[in-house]
């Protein structure tokens, strides 16, 4: 597998990385009262089923990674540094969103789930189902921890999980005032299917992942192979950009 290419899984990722940049300048647009009428991206359906649509393939993708990582005997090192960047940058957008939005600051979005994810897989579940994640054994955990994950908030509830302490397990009774929140449940089960069917694909269509990319998909892959420096600055940019205009106008 060494200089494997995964274009195909990069194009995956990059077309979630659009789709996200998208949404977050209609966001910005309508923080700043740009778009008429008003938009309630926190309760219209057609604004919430995107952001679900979003970060379920940013997931899914993430879990699709995690089986050619896996497959590929990622060191721990390389894994650990990785793990890093993804936790640092996490840390890094709960500061920028208290300067920003002091009252609904982020402390534990998209990357702060998928530093802890991406420790629950590495650490717990892949060495519990040994190297091959495409077996039945392995599939059918998988897929059924997944089930549960996602089933998890739907089945059981607590007042003790509202406390912003406690956000992070996704067992919450009332939707945390916060700007971005990815809980571990239901989200893992996301991640998780995507492991199963990642696995299952370097097993048996490999070239789903491999195979050869249209040039005009290539810079969807040149996005989705280096995701977390667009997330990290898309968003500076666009609401600066958007900031300096209003006060200009």
């Amino acid at each position: 597998m060494h200089g494997e290419r995964f274009d195909r899984l990069d194009a995956l990722r990059g077309l979630a990385i659009v789709w996200m940049v998208v949404f977050h300048f209609c966001y910005d647009l309508n923080h700043f009262r740009l778009l008429q009428p008003v938009q309630q991206f926190l309760s219209d359906p057609f604004w919430t089923l995107q952001r679900t649509a979003i970060v379920s393939l940013f997931l899914l993708c993430a879990g699709l990674g995690q089986a050619v990582a896996v497959q590929a005997g990622q060191s721990s090192a390389r894994f650990w540094r990785r793990w890093a960047q993804v936790a640092g940058c996490a840390l890094l957008v709960s500061a920028g969103s208290a300067l920003v939005f002091p009252q609904r600051w982020i402390s534990f979005g998209v990357l702060h789930g998928i530093a802890v994810m991406l420790l629950i897989v590495r650490l717990g579940v892949a060495p519990r189902l040994g190297g091959d994640l495409a077996s039945a054994r392995a599939q059918g955990l998988l897929w059924g921890v997944g089930a549960l994950a996602l089933l998890a908030p739907r089945l059981w509830q607590h007042p003790l999980f509202d406390q912003r302490w406690a956000w992070w397990t996704g067992l919450v009774t009332r939707l945390p005032a916060t700007e971005d929140y990815v809980p571990v449940l239901p989200w893992l089960g996301v991640l998780l299917w995507g492991l199963a069917i990642g696995a299952w694909l370097l097993a048996h269509r490999r070239v789903w992942l491999t195979g050869t990319l249209a040039t005009s998909l290539q810079p969807l892959a040149w996005l989705g192979a280096r995701p977390l420096r667009v997330y990290m600055l898309h968003q500076p940019i666009l609401f600066g950009a958007l900031l300096a205009w209003t006060a200009l106008a």
